[in-house]
């Protein structure tokens, strides 16, 4: 996990997460299982964690490793990767991750060639998406869940992407998912657990040299 350089307890000792809101969440099962959570991060947290967010300026999904990671931020994600975290998506699934790794990624800027309909793959099992924008105002980058995998107006639900709603889905053939263009900034925190350490190595090293060409095109 990830560990801070300075202390990052909160004023009033309260955790970032607020698992009560996940628990709480109905379980949607059509067209595939998915969950949305507002106010996932407590509202004590929001400014700092605005503030601590990675600065990213170009479009792409970054591994950890590849931004700068200030401490508050820092706290967010040992957060999401820790044990209380996993257990309530274990409770919400009904599905066993013990033992599962897991990956996460970082996007700070949209293109309009983004969001084109698609699946997860099949090393991922679930994906969980934590949005960190202050407020959207926009029709494009609301990620759509879709009921097949070619109309992007055959929509089960809508994503604003407003900092502190978690979408929360889990991996399947049909479980499509895209938004309508947008270009300009777009935070969005995106962990998976997925089948092995193999997938977590792989996909670690596609995103760094993706990384890397990014920034030698801009030089």
């Amino acid at each position: 996990m990830l560990q801070s350089q300075s202390s990052t307890k909160s004023d009033c000792g309260l955790p970032m997460l607020n698992l009560r809101n996940l628990q709480s969440a109905h379980l949607n099962t059509d067209p595939f299982e998915y969950l949305i959570v507002s106010e996932f991060i407590r509202p004590e947290w929001e400014d700092r964690l605005l503030v601590d967010y990675p600065v990213i300026e170009k479009p792409g999904s970054f591994p950890l490793s590849t931004v700068g990671i200030r401490p508050h931020f820092a706290k967010l994600i040992d957060e999401m990767n820790g044990a209380e975290f996993r257990s309530a998506i274990e409770d919400k699934f009904s599905i066993d991750l013990e033992g599962r790794p897991t990956m996460f990624t970082v996007r700070g800027r949209c293109r309009s060639s983004d969001g084109k309909i698609h699946t997860d793959s099949e090393t991922k099992i679930i994906t969980i998406l934590l949005y960190m924008n202050p407020r959207w105002e926009n029709e494009g980058g609301r990620l759509r869940l879709l009921r097949n995998g070619t109309d992007i107006e055959n929509v089960a639900a809508e994503v604003s992407p407003t900092i502190g709603t978690l979408l929360a889905f889990k991996r399947c053939d049909h479980s499509y998912h895209g938004h309508l263009p947008f270009e300009g900034p777009r935070k969005v925190i995106q962990m998976n657990w997925v089948i092995d350490e193999k997938t977590v190595a792989r996909e670690a090293k596609r995103h760094r040299w993706s990384a890397t060409m990014k920034r030698l095109w801009s030089s």
